[in-house]
């Protein structure tokens, strides 16, 4: 089998965590709906991202009982999301650097998962700091929110870009497939 079809050909366990977070990832768009208003274009991401108190209660308020109620659905979920994306990263990166025995790129793929479970830290952190906020928000737990999610969304960014990397170091494998 040449590389490119042994890299397209998933191992059970990779495939199974894509198909968990895929999943899990669409029930997650599916709870935010209700949660999207005027005060939270974004639904559950602008109150991850609002920042301050006052914009934290203006979008709990436009949520209403009901809304919290999605609210806290979603973050509880985002849990269990957590350690599954973190895994899929994790397993999808060891699987794009099958061919890739360079120490460059294993130093890379170190790199790149490490960032991966600095993400999932960063994630839980934030829900367990949005949690805390839903009730009555303050300026410090919205800030360390907002803090905790670009952090978040940054280490999963690089990552992702550590990944594209790591894949275009090197135009063909180092060894015959």
């Amino acid at each position: 089998m040449d590389t490119a079809k042994r890299l397209l050909a998933f191992p059970k366990g990779l495939k199974g965590c894509l198909i968990a977070t895929v999943v899990l990832l669409a029930v997650l768009i599916l709870i935010n709906q209700p949660l999207k208003t005027g005060s939270a274009h974004q639904g559950i991401v602008s109150f991850q991202l609002a920042g301050g108190a006052e914009q934290a209660l203006a979008i709990v308020q436009s949520w209403g009982e009901e809304g919290l109620q999605w609210a806290k659905l979603s973050l509880w979920l985002d849990f269990f999301f957590i350690p599954i994306y973190c895994l899929t990263l994790i397993l999808l990166t060891r699987h794009c650097t099958l061919d890739r025995p360079g120490v460059r790129e294993q130093t890379a793929a170190r790199w790149v998962r490490a960032l991966f479970i600095v993400a999932g830290v960063a994630d839980a952190t934030e829900n367990v700091l949005l949690l805390n906020n839903l009730e009555a928000p303050t300026d410090a737990i919205s800030l360390a929110a907002t803090i905790s999610s670009l952090a978040k969304f940054t280490a999963l960014t690089l990552g992702l870009a550590g990944l594209v990397i790591i894949r275009a170091a090197r135009r063909h494998p180092l060894a015959p497939g």
